[in-house]
């Protein structure tokens, strides 16, 4: 027991859309240092009950995520920063890979790719400039199969620009730059998918609110 949280592990079933697995996933830049929590983030999941939660500006902090959950859970600093990537998953998962990014200047940027099985998905927070964040979209969409998805904070204004992906995510304001000027920074773009739901949720401690999807392939399930 962790203060007034009380460890829960859990498993959702497999949900099935005509026959078709379908995959909840989260999104959420937690905002280091000053932002989310850990019992934020514990709240969230047991409302929620993704899948998968992928995770940005993420610190050590977190780290004791599967002590409240349970499954597993995979944290990668930005080169030379204190913060980063990581991902929770509600089953036991192999590591997601790491790959790194075309970078600017300023910060080193890599992802996350988690094998799903069915498809795969990139977790990312990608940098400011407009021209190099699409090209470390398009970096990353080298290195991902045939279905699969890219969640996470694009850093981006305008359209992605990235062949043969399709914007799935919710089409509102996720981020107020300086508490004022609201911009879609937190989007999904995927390729092979269905999205059958999406949702930009309440942001609560941080400065972005999560996103969430429900996407499926268009293969049918072996009875």
């Amino acid at each position: 027991m962790h203060g007034n949280l009380v460890t829960k592990l859990w498993y959702p079933r497999v949900a099935l859309h005509n026959g078709v697995r379908v995959t909840k996933i989260i999104s959420w830049n937690l905002l280091r240092l000053t932002g989310a929590r850990v019992g934020d983030v514990v709240r969230l999941v047991r409302h929620q009950r993704p899948d998968l939660l992928l995770m940005q500006e993420v610190t050590r902090d977190i780290d004791s995520l599967t002590d409240y959950l349970g499954g597993s859970y995979a944290r990668v600093p930005l080169p030379g920063r204190i913060h980063g990537l990581a991902v929770w998953s509600a089953v036991p998962r192999d590591k997601p890979a790491v790959l790194k990014l075309p970078s600017g200047a300023v910060v080193e940027r890599v992802c996350q790719i988690v094998d799903l099985g069915d498809f795969a998905v990139a977790n990312v927070h990608l940098s400011h400039g407009q021209v190099l964040n699409r090209r470390q979209l398009r970096h990353i969409a080298q290195h991902l199969p045939a279905r699969a998805a890219v969640l996470g904070d694009y850093n981006l204004v305008g359209p992605a620009l990235l062949p043969g992906f399709t914007d799935l995510g919710p089409r509102e304001p996720t981020h107020r730059c300086a508490d004022v000027v609201p911009l879609r920074l937190d989007r999904c773009y995927a390729r092979g998918l269905t999205c059958l739901e999406t949702a930009a949720l309440h942001r609560h401690t941080s400065d972005h609110r999560p996103i969430m999807v429900r996407l499926a392939t268009a293969v049918r399930m072996a009875a």
